[in-house]
């Protein structure tokens, strides 16, 4: 009597070759396609959250320039140089005449750590009293700049006529995210003009 029995083929080692290179394949491509997409996420976080934060330092700028007065710097002749650049401005923001008490407010560009750029916006509030300084305040507006430029137009006087603020930023808001990228971010340009309001 004869038994028949029923063997079951196994993967040869080839096709368990084959199955594992094609594995590996794919991983390899989902893995590509996961860094591209975080990296694209990553730009685009920065950017927007930058845009935002210059978007809010440009406004408190402008308003402090809108409700100031007696600008610097000043030009030596408004007549013949009625319009100045500088990458710093300084006004009177706040006077009390009765109670001798004035408060002067600057923003400036620093450079930042490493004393080679980028910059950083600061902004420095001192008062007086009597014509004696009594305090001072400072504290950085925004970081990662790469240019700073105030454009002050004069009048006869001199009185301010109309201040803009041309700044760009780079955007890196993740610093402490320990991924390279070969794809930078692009900058963000800010441009703002502001009339004072208050006659000198």
């Amino acid at each position: 009597m004869r038994t028949t029995t029923n063997t079951r083929r196994a993967f040869s080692l080839i096709e368990v070759l084959i199955a594992l290179t094609i594995t590996a394949t794919l991983l390899t491509a989902t893995l590509a396609a996961l860094d591209a997409s975080f990296k694209s996420y990553k730009h685009t976080t920065e950017s927007a959250s930058t845009h935002v934060v210059a978007r809010i330092v440009t406004q408190r700028v402008t308003a402090m320039i809108r409700t100031g007065r007696r600008f610097g710097p000043y030009p030596v002749n408004p007549i013949t140089t009625p319009e100045i650049e500088s990458d710093w401005i300084e006004f009177v923001s706040f006077q009390d005449q009765a109670a001798g008490v004035e408060v002067v407010t600057r923003l400036e560009s620093r450079v930042g750590p490493g004393d080679t750029g980028p910059f950083v916006l600061w902004y420095v509030s001192t008062r007086f009293e009597g014509g004696v300084q009594v305090s001072t305040e400072e504290y950085p507006l925004l970081d990662r700049l790469t240019e700073l430029n105030f454009i002050l137009e004069y009048e006869v006087g001199p009185r301010l006529r109309r201040c803009t603020m041309d700044m760009i930023i780079q955007p890196d808001d993740l610093q402490d995210a320990a991924i390279t990228t070969d794809l930078g971010a692009p900058t963000i340009r800010m441009v703002a003009s502001a009339a004072p309001r208050q006659e000198d």
